[in-house]
């Protein structure tokens, strides 16, 4: 009779479910406190009055002014993506095919994520108000550094993390790493 040999499981695999775990896992319960304070703590009534203003309508942008009005919506979905993503690492962990097929399609939603963010980040930084700074030239100067470095951090947090994920995704597609998963 012929022992069956267990599939040897990359430590890559267990490594990434794990760390996926733990950061998942704190972000869900930190998204869980978020959606119990804006429900419970927040004055959500006053958005749609002072996004009305007139001074709002001219200073805020039409996306982002949505996305004001739709503010619980916004930190649910984020609660509702961290969790998905917990329990898909603790599917990839114990080597589910569905959670490998999932936690690709979510590096692939990050790398969207992440792109479409520089893109964000370029329209909020555009509509800040110009402070008055004519007194002070230098706070001005120090003021556009800072900000040309703040979006330079953001372009290379957002593209390292774009390449990461894609390397992610071409692991998890290989030939080896797809072996170790059972259907269903």
């Amino acid at each position: 009779m012929q022992e069956l040999v267990p599939q040897k499981r990359s430590d890559f695999v267990t490594v990434l479910a794990w760390i996926s775990i733990a950061l998942t896992g704190f972000a869900t319960f930190i998204s869980l406190i978020q959606n119990i304070m804006i429900s419970f703590f927040f004055p959500l009534d006053i958005i749609p009055q002072a996004l009305q203003s007139p001074e709002a309508q001219q200073q805020i942008p039409h996306v982002f002014r949505i996305l004001f009005m739709n503010i619980r919506l916004v930190f649910l979905s984020f609660l509702v993506v961290s969790l998905m993503t917990l329990v898909t690492a603790i599917g990839l962990l114990r080597r589910k095919n569905w959670a490998r097929i999932v936690f690709i399609s979510l590096m692939a939603l990050g790398i969207f994520w992440n792109l479409a963010s520089i893109i964000v980040q370029q329209l909020m930084l555009n509509h800040i108000p110009q402070v008055p700074l004519a007194a002070d030239t230098a706070f001005e100067q120090n003021f556009t550094r800072m900000m040309t470095i703040m979006k330079f951090a953001t372009f290379v947090l957002a593209l390292g993390l774009s390449v990461l994920f894609g390397w992610i995704i071409k692991k998890l597609t290989s030939p080896d790493i797809r072996s170790e998963f059972v259907k269903g």
